[in-house]
């Protein structure tokens, strides 16, 4: 698989001491695969603005369940992507789950 620029080798996770060790979305370990979240997306403005480093399942998850007009008009914190039912279900079901598990049906855009 190719290497994005929003993905992040083991050896850049250990490399991050300040970073906080959980995902900012649901809450387990950090793990790779993990990749960068823009809040405010690229495609809307967002370039070098605010992003967080999320598990890739949860960043999937994301991009699966909102469109970029979304995120950039309401979903562009946290705490506002948790707030939708979709999010709420998928981190109740992703916390059962091992920090490194990757499912790449979730990859899928939107449609």
């Amino acid at each position: 698989m190719r290497k994005k620029r929003s993905d992040i080798t083991e050896q850049e996770l250990q490399a991050r001491e300040s970073m906080d060790d959980n995902c900012p979305l649901c809450g387990r370990t950090l793990a790779v695969p993990c990749t960068r979240h823009h809040l405010l997306p690229v495609s809307k403005g967002g370039k070098g603005t605010t992003t967080v480093l999320l598990h890739k399942i949860c960043h999937d998850k994301i991009h699966r369940v909102f469109s970029e007009k979304e995120l950039q008009k309401y979903y562009n914190t946290v705490e506002r992507l948790r707030e939708a039912e979709a999010m709420r279900e998928f981190i109740h079901w992703v916390r059962k789950k091992d920090a490194g598990y990757y499912d790449v049906s979730l990859r899928q855009k939107r449609r």
